[in-house]
C-alpha cells in the first residue's frame, strides 16, 4: 500500500492511566515493528509518574543500548483529569494523522509483533476495519474463567443488536481506515466506547474482519482495569447505540 504524501502510513493510539512500569517496554516494542508510522500518546491523568516519564521520553535522544531507540515520532497528549478510556482514545483518534489508525493498549497484554496481522486484511483491500480477537486461537495467557464468561455475554449481546458475527468485541486491537472514524463521533468516556464503536461501525455498513492475536492478560493485582462493573453499563451501551439513528 502506497504511503500517502500528507499522513504517516499507520497511527498507533495509545491511551495511558497510570502505567509507569510498562510505558517505556511497550513503546520499545511498538517502535520494534518495522511499520511507518507515528504513535499518538494520551495520558489521562495518571498520578504515578507516567507524566514524567513521558516528558523524559519525549525530550531525550535514545541512549546506545536503551530499549527505546526512537523517539522522533511520539507525539504526547495530556488530559488535564481522569476522563476514562474512551475520553482518551477520542482525543487520540482526533489527533491522529494515519491513513490507517490501530488502538494499543499501554499495558503489555498485547503484542506490537501482530500487526503484520491486523493490518494485512485493510492492506489487500478486504476489510475497513479489523477486530483482534483474543478467541480465535492465539496463544494466550490462562486466566479468569469469569472473565471469559462476561466477554462472551458482552459480546453475544452486542452481535444480537449489530448482526455482526465477532468472537471479541471487547478487544483492545482494533483498526480503522481513517475515512470510518471520519464517520463517527464518540460519546462514550469509559469502556462503553467498545460496543459504541462496534454499533456505530455496523450502522455504517463497513467492512469487517476478525484475526486471532496472541495475549498476555494480566491480574488484577497487576493493574488490570476492566472489572464486572463495566458489565452492565457495557450492555446498556450496546442497546443504546444499535437503536440511535
Amino acid at each position: 500500500m502506497t504511503a500517502d504524501t500528507e499522513r504517516p502510513y499507520l497511527s498507533v493510539v495509545i491511551p495511558v492511566y497510570n502505567e509507569r512500569s510498562t510505558i517505556e517496554e511497550l513503546l520499545a516494542r511498538v517502535q520494534a515493528v518495522e511499520i511507518e508510522k507515528e504513535i499518538v500518546i494520551v495520558d489521562d491523568g495518571s498520578t504515578d509518574g507516567t507524566r514524567t516519564v513521558l516528558a523524559e521520553l519525549g525530550s531525550r535522544l535514545p541512549a546506545p543500548g536503551a530499549a527505546l531507540q526512537r523517539t522522533d515520532n511520539l507525539r504526547i497528549f495530556l488530559q488535564e483529569h481522569n476522563q476514562g478510556k474512551g475520553a482518551a482514545l477520542r482525543r487520540g483518534m482526533k489527533e491522529a494523522r494515519g491513513q490507517i489508525i490501530l488502538i494499543q493498549d499501554a499495558d503489555l497484554e498485547y503484542d506490537p509483533q501482530d500487526y503484520e496481522v491486523l493490518l494485512a486484511p485493510i492492506q489487500k483491500g478486504r476489510a475497513d476495519v479489523v477486530y483482534g480477537s483474543r478467541f480465535l486461537g492465539g496463544p494466550h495467557r490462562v486466566l479468569f474463567y469469569w472473565h471469559s464468561i462476561g466477554n462472551w455475554v458482552l459480546t453475544t449481546v452486542s452481535n444480537m443488536c449489530t448482526d455482526l458475527n465477532l468472537t471479541d468485541v471487547w478487544t483492545c486491537y482494533k483498526v480503522f481506515r481513517h475515512e470510518v472514524l471520519e464517520n463517527i463521533a464518540i460519546q462514550e468516556n469509559r469502556f462503553g466506547f467498545e460496543p459504541e464503536i462496534t454499533a456505530k461501525v455496523a450502522k455504517g455498513n463497513w467492512r469487517v474482519y476478525e484475526v486471532p492475536i496472541s495475549y498476555a492478560g494480566r491480574t488484577y493485582a497487576a493493574g488490570k482495569k476492566i472489572g464486572w462493573r463495566d458489565a452492565l453499563p457495557g450492555i446498556w451501551c450496546t442497546i443504546k447505540y444499535s437503536l440511535m439513528d
